[in-house]
């Protein structure tokens, strides 16, 4: 059985993965048939082979995520932390303030990942 502690090391592994530019480990924790939505109210992207393509993009070395606060869990399959991306652009470095929410199956891969931000709440360094 899934449980709140299981869903929590699977955040903190997503975060690990990307700060360390591993992208086979973030996609190892995502369910074949996942769908991602970021930021949450996009088009979704379904699927493994599209979710490999979108980090294929943003885990490049440029993009660091901390968070800003503890992982909650729930009393159902899910987490959700905040979180703040740092991305290097040629001319700055921006700042997204994200929540992101994230589902899981019983085996503990993410079947659903949302992140929450609106053009507020993007930043320049």
């Amino acid at each position: 059985m899934l449980t709140e502690q299981n869903i929590k090391t699977a955040m903190q592994s997503y975060l690990d993965c990307f700060n360390q530019d591993d992208l086979e480990g973030i996609l190892a924790l995502y369910a074949e048939h996942a769908v991602l939505e970021d930021p949450a109210g996009t088009a979704p992207i379904r699927g493994k082979a599209a979710i490999r393509e979108f980090y294929g993009r943003v885990v490049n070395g440029k993009t660091r995520i901390s968070r800003e606060e503890p992982i909650r869990g729930s009393h159902g399959n899910s987490g959700a932390m905040a979180i703040h991306i740092e991305t290097q652009t040629p001319d700055s470095i921006l700042v997204f303030h994200v929540i992101e929410v994230m589902e899981f199956d019983e085996s503990g891969l993410i079947t659903s990942m949302k992140a929450y931000w609106g053009r507020s709440d993007m930043d320049k360094k």
